[in-house]
């Protein structure tokens, strides 16, 4: 299997593992991840099966944003409206590392 083959579903969604991530893509939660609050650890969890991960305030924060609807570039700028500095590239491996976790979707923009 080639590691930097992009799959296609029947959504139009798309992981791409080796693919740099486009400000007009649209990141969402694949289907089997959620997006929860862990009330015993109070902060956001990122729930997939058999596996936890607990998020700090930012990753939380782009997260939230990963609705399908919000670019990868309207997601910097709300971003950059909350906190004073975001650094773009910063987040665009964050959602790279994600993406090639399949824990993230990409729709076209």
């Amino acid at each position: 299997m080639d590691p930097t083959h992009t799959a296609t579903t029947r959504t139009g969604t798309r992981t791409r593992p080796a693919v740099g991530i486009s400000a007009l893509d649209r990141p969402r939660l694949s289907r089997h991840v959620r997006l929860a609050f862990c009330r015993t650890r109070r902060r956001r969890i990122l729930l997939h099966p058999e596996t936890v991960v607990i998020l700090n305030g930012s990753g939380a924060a782009v997260l939230e944003l990963c609705d399908g609807r919000h670019t990868v570039a309207e997601i910097v700028t709300e971003l950059g409206a909350r906190y004073e500095t975001v650094p773009e590239d910063e987040v665009r491996q964050f959602l790279t590392r994600l993406v090639s976790r399949r824990w993230l979707e990409l729709t076209d923009g």
